[in-house]
């Protein structure tokens, strides 16, 4: 027990409880990404109410997915985005 009156402690003061783990941090802006849950490729667009959106890389609606399902984009698949991408700018198609 801890001692009263300005005695000294004999006891360690109990340790708080082992902290969390942290959220996945969230990527940069811009950052290809996938989307587990929808096998969808995706530019980090943000982080709203625990939610991360994403936007398709050849352009349209954004999404959201939990962070836990969502994982950065391998080579290829960054390629075949960038692909995409490339193809509908030639084709004169918004972005």
């Amino acid at each position: 027990m801890f001692a009263k009156n300005g005695a000294s402690n004999q006891q360690e003061p109990p340790h708080a409880p082992a902290s969390v783990p942290s959220p996945a941090s969230a990527p940069a802006p811009g950052t290809l990404m996938v989307d587990l849950s929808q096998d969808r490729v995706g530019e980090f667009r943000g982080e709203w109410c625990g939610k991360w959106s994403l936007r398709p890389v050849g352009g349209g609606v954004e999404w959201t997915a939990a962070p836990e399902d969502v994982r950065p984009a391998d080579p290829i698949q960054r390629l075949r985005a960038e692909l995409t991408r490339a193809n509908r700018r030639s084709r004169g198609e918004l972005l």
